[in-house]
């Protein structure tokens, strides 16, 4: 049977291009949206925890399915097992995401699976994003074939936002939901709460949820009663 995993994800709505702050990642945006475009096919992005890896590769897809044009994005960490099989029936069209690459070090059969893949794409004129943790070289994957074809693709190193950026993606992402964030009510959340990226849009969504069922402004007591509790 022929199984595409994962065909109906149910993306995040703040995971789009245009939502993405870049900070120092710029170019990897760039590189990104100009591949959706039908620009520079194969691209790898180097990121640890939080760098927004995932963000690029979700919001390129979204951005060729609204455009009509094929996608897919799939976690390799999510895949059921056998890793392999599963890889083997990914279809080799359009834009392909391929996230999480460091999932299948030292799983031989998923690495074969990974390298037909990349030979599949590139006969079909595919177009493909690959995002891991590590670059090629030090993934730790055990077929050299494999390694040396993501090592020939673009290759951007995204790195994580500082405290600006990180106000700053807050900012653009609130006023899609048509919240305003003072100054002030961002110094008492910054220094009371974790400041990752995950973190900080989670509990944005939690505010943007409280703030409409209570029609009130996001000020700091509000923000105080909020999370009295926790």
């Amino acid at each position: 049977m022929n199984r595409q995993f994962p065909l109906d994800l149910r993306w995040p709505p703040h995971q789009r291009l245009d939502a993405f702050w870049p900070g120092a990642n710029v170019p990897a945006l760039q590189g990104v949206s100009d591949a959706v475009e039908g620009g520079d096919a194969w691209l790898y992005l180097q990121g640890g925890s939080g760098t927004g890896k995932s963000h690029l590769l979700i919001g390129a897809c979204r951005a060729a399915i609204e455009a009509n044009r094929p996608a897919r994005y799939v976690s390799l960490v999510e895949l059921p097992a056998p890793r392999a099989e599963t890889i083997a029936a990914i279809e080799a069209e359009g834009l392909l995401a391929i996230d999480d690459v460091q999932a299948i070090t030292g799983d031989r059969e998923a690495e074969r699976a990974l390298f037909d893949l990349y030979n599949r794409a590139k006969v079909a004129n595919a177009r493909v994003l690959f995002a891991a943790d590590a670059s090629p070289l030090d993934l730790g994957i055990g077929l050299p074939d494999l390694v040396s074809r993501l090592a020939m693709c673009t290759q951007y190193v995204l790195r994580p936002l500082d405290d600006a950026g990180r106000r700053a993606m807050l900012r653009l992402l609130a006023g899609r939901m048509g919240l305003r964030l003072d100054d002030d009510v961002l110094d008492w959340w910054f220094a009371r709460r974790p400041r990752d990226p995950a973190s900080l849009v989670a509990m944005l969504q939690q505010i943007d949820r409280a703030a409409l069922a209570a029609q009130r402004r996001v000020t700091i007591p509000f923000l105080r009663e909020l999370w009295q509790g926790d």
